[in-house]
Formats: C-alpha cells, structure tokens, sequence
C-alpha cells in the first residue's frame, strides 16, 4: 500500500474539502483518465484496489499512472475506550481529493477497454467519478 517514507507531523486533523481542483483537472500522462465529480477521502488500502482492478483489466498492457498519493494519517482510538485521553494512534493513510481532480490515468489501450476499467474503478472508489478522453 501506499505511504509516505516520513511525514512533518504524525497526526493531521480532519480538515474540509471544498471547492474544485485547480492543478490537476486535466490529463497529463495518457490519452484516458478517471476523474472525480464529488470530494472525500481515498485511503490507500482502495486505491490499491483500484489499482490491481484496472491492471487485470488492461492485462498489463499500456501504462497506468496514479495521479493522487495517500499522505494524511488518520488516527482511530480502539474498540471499547472510554472517552479522552487524548487521540489515537495513527492507522491507516488517506488522500484529499477535490472535485475535478484526476486520479488515474490510461494509455496504450483501446477507448473500449479503458471505458470498461473506469467503470469497475468507479465501483471500487468512495467518490463519485467519470471516466475522460483526450480531445
């Protein structure tokens, strides 16, 4: 899974996430892309997953590039504790994503069969998304 080698703080506070990307709505790398409609939090378990789907997908042919990087810890407190004490331990990472931001993107492969691997990433991802074309 993906996190950061280090990080300036071990814990991050939740945060907001309005308004619309202004750096990363279009494509860059490949001629598809996944994109997100709605903002929220990615952790890093599922982008693998996403990852892993669209690679069978593609049956490793053509490239696939990761445009988001989980690099916000989110802390949980364990089962059954009473309340205080201070925060949790940190768990699992997340990535901020706005909307209108990319988050994949496909090259090398037929419109056809990237259509079809944006669908089952869009099953696998918490945020809504859409899937784009190079025009």
């Amino acid at each position: 899974m993906l996190q950061p080698k280090r990080s300036k703080f071990r814990k991050f506070q939740k945060g907001k996430y309005p308004g619309l990307s202004n750096n990363t709505t279009c494509l860059v790398f490949g001629s598809y892309g996944v994109k997100a409609v709605e903002s929220g939090r990615i952790p890093s378990k599922t982008l693998e997953a996403v990852r892993r789907v669209l690679t069978r997908k593609c049956k490793r042919v053509g490239q696939i590039w990761i445009r988001v990087f989980p690099d916000i810890a989110v802390s949980t407190k364990p089962a059954e504790v009473r309340m205080g004490k201070g925060k949790g331990n940190p768990s699992f990472w997340v990535c901020k994503v706005h909307s209108g931001q990319i988050l994949f993107e496909l090259d090398g492969i037929s419109p056809q069969l990237a259509a079809q691997a944006a669908q089952l990433a869009y099953y696998k991802l918490p945020v809504k998304t859409k899937f784009i074309t190079r025009d």
